[in-house]
């Protein structure tokens, strides 16, 4: 369980739980919902509001290392090969959006504010935005946010 759904299942408010990671994280970007300055609070933001609805986002640590003995290890959602990752890239942000009594598969690239939008050249924002198209395909949800109002209208 993370903080985030055990705030949601005690009823402790987002601005309540930012206080507290505040705390436990201090130099932690904070904001207001709708109103985060940065990458980071947009993400944490996005959590602390899927949490309250009664879903749930997490993390989603995509790249590649190599392990003690010299192989290469990779990890993340669907990243498995460089090749593949240069066109399909998963989300930052993967969880369960309930909806209608229903667990919705969710998918959440968070932008820094201020961003305007996967640019034709940009093989990164190409390949998270075949992501996130998959994930629509599908039934799911799947969108760029920079934002907590770009989630929940």
């Amino acid at each position: 369980m993370t903080v985030f759904e055990w705030a949601a299942r005690h009823g402790v408010s987002p601005g309540a739980v930012e206080e507290l990671l505040a705390v436990l994280e201090p130099g932690r970007p904070t904001g207001e919902r709708g109103t985060e300055e940065s990458e980071a609070a947009v993400q944490a933001a996005l959590q602390i509001e899927a949490a309250r609805r009664g879903g749930s986002l997490m993390r989603n640590n995509s790249g590649a290392c190599l392990d003690a003995e010299g192989r290469m290890v990779r990890y993340g959602l669907a990243n498995t090969s460089s090749k593949i990752n240069r066109k399909f890239k998963s989300a930052d942000l993967i969880g369960i959006t309930p909806v209608n009594g229903v667990g919705v598969f969710t998918a959440i690239e968070v932008k820094s504010p201020g961003w305007k939008g996967p640019r034709p050249g940009n093989e990164r924002e190409q390949a998270q935005a075949a992501f996130l198209k998959f994930v629509r395909g599908l039934g799911g949800i799947g969108l760029f946010a920079q934002s907590v109002k770009d989630v929940y209208r």
